[in-house]
């Protein structure tokens, strides 16, 4: 037996493609919510360096609204990101969904496995980003960071006239509910053909996923990786950014 050691297969590369084309109305009038300032820094700025803070992570797409590509390249340049990481901006598209495609049409060809996450998350911990990744390495397809319900969840016959009361049809079982978040994490051929099969309007990519039958599986989630969606996220936000400075002593 030769006693040469054979080479270590190539990791699998990972990017991240950050959607950040929408206006966030329920933020108010104003800059789009991708770009309203956290602690005096863009809300896309701390997402695109959540994605960067894992070492696995290569590339970050982020996708602008389609008429401010040149703002968003500004706004890169004007803070400090890892060198270690590529940065690529590309217009976006009128919905969630489209925006993502253009996304994942600009990597380029060696990027086995794409994060989508949304900007409005800007303060997912490191851990959860590379819990994603690992699970993807491992072989699931599609992998979603989820958190258990702390509320008990009715659904209900939607009012059709906006104040109206609203009947309770039923109370699903809470523990086999799960609040999801991003980064999702996929096999990139996976959420390529999702993309190009599925037409129906969805609210996240493991939703596409799962329509083409495979399987989606989750991963723990963090309390830090919140939606910032309203005024009162944003108060939160601020106040986390002011314990992690706490902790880290600066």
């Amino acid at each position: 037996m030769s006693d040469v050691s054979l080479p270590s297969p190539p990791e699998a590369r990972t990017a991240a493609v950050i959607p950040a084309a929408g206006r966030g109305v329920r933020l108010g009038p104003g800059a789009p919510k991708a770009l309203r300032a956290l602690n005096g820094t863009p809300m896309l700025i701390h997402a695109i360096r959540a994605m960067a803070a894992s070492r696995a992570v290569s590339l970050v797409v982020v996708v602008a609204p389609p008429d401010g590509t040149a703002e968003v390249k500004t706004l890169l340049d004007a803070h400090a990101l890892p060198e270690r990481t590529d940065f690529v901006v590309v217009p976006g598209g009128d919905s969630r969904q489209e925006s993502v495609k253009y996304g994942l049409d600009a990597l380029p060809p060696g990027v086995d496995i794409v994060l989508v996450h949304d900007a409005a998350r800007p303060l997912v911990p490191v851990d959860t980003v590379d819990a994603v990744i690992e699970a993807v390495r491992d072989g699931a397809p599609a992998v979603v960071p989820a958190l258990p319900l702390a509320d008990t969840v009715k659904e209900v016959e939607p009012a059709a006239v906006a104040g109206e009361t609203e009947p309770v049809v039923a109370t699903p079982e809470r523990a086999r509910l799960r609040a999801v978040q991003t980064p999702q994490g996929f096999d990139r051929e996976t959420l390529l053909r999702a993309h190009e099969t599925v037409t129906d309007d969805v609210t996240d990519d493991a939703s596409m996923v799962e329509q083409l039958g495979v399987r989606v599986v989750v991963v723990p989630g963090h309390e830090e990786a919140f939606k910032v969606t309203r005024p009162l996220d944003l108060v939160l936000a601020e106040a986390v950014l002011a314990r992690r400075r706490l902790n880290d002593g600066f």
